[in-house]
């Protein structure tokens, strides 16, 4: 699968960091979004989603304030993506209600239990 993680992190402390590691030992093709940095755990990091090359995206992880993940939701929307997983800490009802509005397919869980990881690890 092809993942994009909205504020991925090089403190590896974070879960935005967390969960580029979990996917890579998953097999999956990660791209870090986080505008601040060049790249996170070896990979070129992209300003915003739609910098990411290629095509479809299976799914987006947010790991960023809600009132961050609200700006992107546009920019998500503008893409081919799969599902949009909300992990807890940010969320907010405006997000969820601005990303039904978009016709997104949200799923308010942690991305990275969902691999089979621990958050914690």
């Amino acid at each position: 699968m092809r993942i994009a993680v909205v504020g991925a992190s090089r403190n590896r402390m974070k879960y935005g960091n967390r969960a580029v590691r979990a996917y890579l030992r998953q097999g999956h093709e990660v791209f870090p979004v986080n505008p601040s940095v060049d790249q996170v755990e070896g990979l070129p990091a992209y300003p915003s989603v739609n910098d990411i090359p290629g095509g479809r995206l299976d799914r987006v992880l947010l790991y960023v304030p809600p009132e961050i993940g609200i700006r992107v939701l546009d920019d998500i929307a503008q893409r081919e993506v799969g599902e949009v997983w909300v992990n807890p800490g940010a969320e907010s009802d405006e997000l969820f209600r601005k990303a039904n509005a978009l016709g997104l397919r949200v799923v308010y869980a942690c991305a990275i239990i969902d691999v089979g990881e621990s958050p914690l690890a």
